[in-house]
């Protein structure tokens, strides 16, 4: 369907944080009637127009009516516990509109090595749970997205206060613009019950990280600490073959520096 015919009905960010609110700002730019929820929206969502902010708390059915139907949903909080999550969507006509997932590439584990989309999940997660339950029942897409940094979210600065370790252990990120972009994208292209993984495509090390950091930013590298999992290693090629995204920010460290500049001035 085109992105014009899909957006003739609203879209809902359940749950806009740190995500979310860049979804929001991507989707009103490119002409979506988008609304945004929080448990408390005044508090949270006070940078939104009060007219696209609604108010919704899985945990307070009298909040779910205040969902528009029909409307596109995107859900960007954990869909737990499982059994509210089935109520919720039992209350919703079945063909109101689509539904995408923000899930986590933690899905996996984290000594797991080669990861794509056919890697076998933790079907133990009540997470996970929750997501397969959308996509095999509902037919909703799945994003599972790597670790995600951006303003206000600087990996420099976990590295400045101690947060990361120095470690060969692999890890996988994704520009918070990015993460976004791919979820409209996936609205607008992806298949029912599909699921994508979203990193830049790049898996590196911590050691890797912290060796360039020191190099261009005069980062301190801590003592190696010793390698107790191995990580993972994501594999994007099916978001960038059947979605043909293109990143906003492929470049990890030209992110960082732009960052860094931005921050400091």
């Amino acid at each position: 369907m085109s992105p014009s015919l899909l957006q003739r009905i609203p879209l809902v960010i359940l749950g806009t944080g740190y995500t979310g609110r860049r979804l929001y700002h991507q989707a009103c730019e490119a002409g979506w009637n988008v609304f945004a929820t929080s448990r408390m929206p005044d508090v949270h969502l006070a940078d939104i127009s009060s007219a696209h902010r609604i108010h919704f708390d899985l945990t307070q059915p009298e909040t779910w009516r205040s969902i528009p139907t029909p409307a596109h949903l995107i859900w960007c909080f954990p869909a737990t516990p499982l059994h509210v999550v089935q109520e919720f969507f039992a209350g919703r006509p079945r063909e109101s509109g689509r539904i995408l997932v923000l899930g986590s590439t933690s899905a996996y584990g984290t000594n797991c090595g080669a990861v794509t989309e056919q890697t076998p999940v933790n079907a133990d997660l009540p997470r996970v749970q929750g997501e397969e339950y959308l996509r095999t029942q509902l037919g909703a897409v799945v994003i599972r997205l790597a670790g995600l940094y951006g303003p206000g979210r600087h990996v420099l600065d976990w590295m400045r206060k101690g947060k990361i370790r120095n470690t060969p252990k692999w890890v996988n990120l994704l520009h918070v613009e990015d993460a976004a972009g791919i979820c409209l994208r996936a609205i607008e292209r992806a298949q029912n019950g599909t699921t994508y993984l979203a990193s830049d495509g790049t898996p590196r090390t911590w050691s890797e990280i912290f060796s360039i950091a020191s190099e261009k930013w005069s980062i301190p590298i801590p003592p190696p600490t010793p390698l107790r999992e191995i990580g993972k290693q994501i594999s994007i090629h099916k978001l960038l073959t059947t979605l043909h995204y293109t990143l906003r920010f492929p470049d990890l460290y030209q992110a960082l520096d732009d960052i860094e500049r931005h921050s400091s001035s």
